[in-house]
């Protein structure tokens, strides 16, 4: 039975890692374990204690049995949120169009807030979130330092960004550094553009 378990808790820490783009190293700083325990989740080896369990469901927004029971078949219980347009990974534009499209969000995610979702264009995100990518993003304001998220300028514009909180202001930092350079606005440009945050993204879903 704890082999069963063992096994369903990998597929399942796969399937959202994938899910959301991220390697086994950034995993295992965000949560704050070995590179080598959290390679012992991802093979099936061992399970961890609760405590890191509910690190990874707060992280990845989803509940003890999301990661514990296999994946629900039913595609009713999904909660379809709107592809509201595109968003320029690189020099910003027009951030919402018309809907384009649909995407489904489990329960457990949906019930955490309002979300959206928005489609990458540009390369300044990359090799991470790539043109045609979609981003699963969570409605809020405010974002913790080195959160991705999405940001208007001068309300008219947006781009997916990486952000640094200082002080002094906020620093939108590209994936793709070698093209794109970072771009600092100070808190006066904050106000006065004005530079606002309007979500966090959850979720990336690769479309290649």
């Amino acid at each position: 039975m704890t082999s069963d378990v063992k096994q369903i808790f990998r597929d399942n820490l796969i399937r959202y890692m994938e899910a959301r783009g991220i390697s086994q190293k950034e995993l295992a700083e965000h949560i704050q374990v070995s590179t080598s325990t959290l390679n012992d989740w991802a093979k099936g080896k061992k399970l961890p204690r609760m405590d890191k369990v509910d690190k990874l469901c707060s992280y990845f927004g989803v509940t003890r049995t999301d990661f514990l029971d296999m994946p629900h078949k039913n595609k009713t219980q999904a909660v379809k949120i709107p592809v509201l347009g595109t968003v320029v990974a690189g020099l910003p534009m027009e951030a919402i169009e018309n809907i384009v499209d649909y995407e489904e969000i489990t329960p457990a995610l949906a019930a955490q807030g309002e979300f959206f979702a928005l489609r990458i264009k540009g390369q300044s995100m990359e090799p991470r979130i790539c043109e045609g990518d979609v981003v699963i993003v969570r409605k809020q304001e405010d974002i913790e330092s080195g959160d991705t998220a999405i940001i208007l300028v001068n309300g008219a514009e947006a781009t997916v960004k990486k952000v640094k909180k200082t002080e002094e202001g906020i620093t939108l930092i590209a994936n793709n550094i070698a093209v794109y350079s970072p771009h600092f606005y100070s808190n006066k440009e904050i106000e006065e553009l004005p530079v606002r945050i309007i979500g966090k993204v959850v979720e990336l879903r690769g479309k290649l």
